[in-house]
């Protein structure tokens, strides 16, 4: 079997001035998750349909995140509950292209994805100035009520559908930690499809015809639970008991 770089040294390569046009800062999203040994074949089976996101050569980019949440983690319990008309904030470094934002995500109750963020120098461990701002008239959240709460990094691949708008992120080697304690789920590979609408997908194809389900926690709240003692994880135990089987046993099923 061919290497995870090897395949995507066949790809077509996009530039990040390319990227511009399938943003998806408004979109639907579908997650994924697999073994990672199974990423080479699967990266084989779609390269006529996908180009790959290069940055100064690197098809493999990494990825630094800080988030935030409440003290007693009310972002982390929302999402635990099921709410919808949720938030995600944070900081993100790509490390490659040495960009810095601060990052909005939220999740409407129609089930869209909507990110907002700004760029800046670093990442910081408090929120203010332009991030206060830009937090308070995005959000009714305050940056007062906030605190640092975990880094998470990971490698990601991304995919560019050729014939429509479609992004495809292949997550790995992810990583979580926070003041107390370290997490690292090196054998899993997060797969997530962003699009317009949800409409088919090569790649949905694919995870289909190989019975991987859609449906995955997020990471962020995959990390807290994993991290946290005393948070509420009843409701993702099930995923959660897959998660770390598929993990430790590189060669598990995940259905």
């Amino acid at each position: 079997m061919n290497s995870i770089a090897d395949v995507l040294n066949i790809l077509d390569p996009i530039s990040l001035k390319e990227m511009d046009s399938v943003k998806l800062m408004d979109r639907v999203d579908t997650k994924y998750v697999f073994s990672s040994s199974k990423l080479p074949l699967f990266l084989e089976a779609i390269k006529d349909s996908y180009r790959v996101l290069a940055v100064n050569e690197h098809r493999v980019i990494n990825y630094q995140s800080l988030y935030f949440d409440t003290k007693d983690y009310e972002l982390y319990r929302q999402h635990h509950c099921g709410w919808m008309n949720r938030y995600k904030v944070r900081f993100r470094k790509y490390v490659e292209s040495n960009l810095n934002f601060f990052e909005i995500k939220f999740k409407s109750n129609k089930g869209r994805t909507v990110k907002k963020r700004i760029s800046c120098r670093q990442i910081e461990e408090i929120i203010s100035g332009n991030e206060r701002e830009f937090l308070k008239g995005k959000t009714d959240l305050s940056a007062a009520d906030l605190c640092a709460v975990m880094w998470t990094n990971y490698t990601r691949i991304t995919l560019v559908n050729r014939y429509s708008p479609e992004r495809v992120t292949i997550d790995s080697n992810l990583s979580f930690r926070n003041e107390r304690a370290e997490k690292s789920i090196p054998r899993l590979a997060v797969a997530e499809v962003k699009q317009e609408k949800s409409v088919k997908s090569p790649f949905g194809r694919l995870m289909k015809s190989n019975r991987i389900r859609e449906g995955f926690i997020s990471k962020y709240c995959f990390g807290i639970s994993s991290l946290v003692e005393g948070v509420k994880k009843n409701n993702f135990k099930p995923r959660l008991i897959q998660l770390n089987k598929l993990n430790q046993h590189d060669t598990a099923n995940f259905e």
